[in-house]
């Protein structure tokens, strides 16, 4: 055995050992096999060398049992990581035990496409044999954030799938959730539990992103990451006003001069950009529309299979009035985040108002609202735009009433609303609103700057605002 070289000499003979073995791509049983220890022992063994190393993954620690690196340490503005361990199975049936771990892999998959955070690889999950007792070691040593586990249980006519996120650093339980499901084809169970998991963790207001944001009110402001300003970015990205619009701006920018690769942040600063000319806060409509495209080109030059990314550009290039583009991006959206709840939202918005039939993306909107159980406010605001340009009034009014209220876009549509359905008086009030709250807010403006294209949508705004008196 070759020795061990300078950087390791603060190991022990038997910690040594274990580091060889580990980076050679041994697994814990076969290192307690080896060299006759527990399971467990391994664990604790590479506990210890990780933190007396200075390493975070098994890859670190190859380089310094192969001499190729000085020690790494975590980066001040590194992505946290999460770790997704195989779903227990306790049915005895072997078709079940092959169903987790099928459905693990899908998981895995699906969350590193879309939660935009690192992802250990299913198959260095597996490999760790890990038992529930022990996630929290063993999330800790592959250095984890966020540690998801989960439970499955089956019989001839159901499945119940439980699910966990969890702290690395503490083990506290930050969020869990159960998934029941009838026993039919089982390729299509497994795609429908994994759609329902990665929408619940996954998105802008997810159950993993909204444990980042608790975490970072925690700390204080000199500490933040270009992760943490992103999270906090979309925060105030989703109150629509014009006070946390030009904060969700400021956030987003301040993340990117501190992580220019970011390909969330340049999205989110787009669509931040986007919301400006059609909510009348201010601004030259041109300059913003320009900005929201080229953020949207920065974030597919850094992931070009980003959904999110590809329904950004084609909502920018309708502004330019080059439709073909848009429908193009359309398409490649859809094809790359058919199952993703925040690329559907945005896709029935685009499909309402921009290229397509308000009536085409009611279905779209429908399956968003279903795969994400955790659906933020826009959604609903999403929602209530394409009932009301399909005609369904009432409907839009009780999507809207639960979206943001304090937009002026939202208040314009609950106006239009309550003026097709007949309520004059609820109708007034909103105006009343808009007039005092947003007085550089116009019906032609929203139309022109978000841009609206749509014939039928242009049609149904424009009627409903000859029943009241809105600018």
């Amino acid at each position: 055995m070759n020795r061990i070289v300078t950087t390791s000499e603060g190991l022990s003979e038997r910690e040594r050992a274990v580091a060889e073995k580990f980076a050679a791509g041994m697994t814990y049983r076969e290192i307690g096999e080896a060299l006759f220890i527990a399971p467990s022992t391994v664990r604790t063994h590479l506990a210890a060398i990780y933190e007396k190393l200075g390493v975070r993954n098994k890859v670190a620690l190859a380089r310094h049992i192969n001499g190729t690196a000085e020690p790494e340490r975590a980066q001040p503005d590194a992505l946290p990581v999460l770790a997704l361990f195989p779903i227990e199975c306790l049915s005895s049936d072997e078709r079940w035990r092959r169903f987790a771990d099928g459905l693990s892999s899908d998981i895995t998959v699906d969350l590193a496409r879309y939660t935009g955070i690192p992802l250990i690889a299913y198959h260095t999950m597996k490999s760790l044999g890990s038992k529930p007792v022990d996630f929290v070691a063993d999330g800790k040593a592959l250095g984890a954030a966020y540690i998801v586990s989960g439970q499955l249980r089956a019989d001839d006519t159901r499945i119940r799938l439980t699910i966990e996120l969890a702290d690395a650093a503490s083990g506290l339980r930050l969020w869990s959730d159960r998934f029941d499901r009838p026993v039919e084809n089982l390729f299509t169970l497994q795609d429908g539990l994994t759609e329902s998991v990665v929408n619940a963790l996954a998105g802008c207001f997810g159950a993993i992103a909204t444990a980042g944001r608790n975490a970072i009110r925690r700390k204080p402001p000199a500490s933040l990451r270009a992760y943490d300003l992103y999270l906090l970015g979309v925060e105030q990205h989703n109150r629509f006003s014009r006070e946390s619009n030009a904060e969700a701006i400021r956030l987003f920018t301040r993340a990117l001069e501190l992580d220019p690769t970011l390909a969330k942040a340049w999205i989110e600063l787009g669509y931040a950009y986007a919301i400006q000319p059609f909510n009348g806060f201010g601004g030259d409509p041109k300059a913003a529309a320009q900005k929201w495209r080229m953020a949207a080109e920065k974030a597919l030059e850094l992931e070009p299979t980003d959904s999110i990314a590809h329904v950004c550009l084609g909502d920018a290039m309708s502004c330019v009035g080059d439709l073909e583009v848009t429908e193009r991006c359309y398409r490649r959206a859809f094809e790359y985040g058919a199952n993703h709840a925040d690329t559907l939202a945005l896709l029935a918005g685009g499909r309402a108002l921009i290229t397509g039939d308000p009536a085409e993306a009611i279905p779209l909107m429908e399956r968003a609202m279903r795969l994400n159980p955790l659906a933020p406010a826009w959604y609903f605001g999403m929602q209530g735009r394409i009932l009301f340009c399909a005609g369904r009034p009432r409907e839009a009014i009780a999507a809207l009433r639960r979206g943001s209220p304090d937009s002026p876009n939202m208040l314009m549509f609950l106006a239009l609303a309550h003026a097709a359905a007949g309520e004059d008086a609820e109708a007034a009030g909103f105006v009343e609103r808009l007039d005092d709250e947003f007085p550089d807010f116009t019906v032609e403006g929203f139309i022109s700057g978000y841009p609206i294209t749509n014939p039928d949508a242009i049609r149904a705004i424009r009627e409903a605002a000859k029943l009241m008196p809105i600018r």
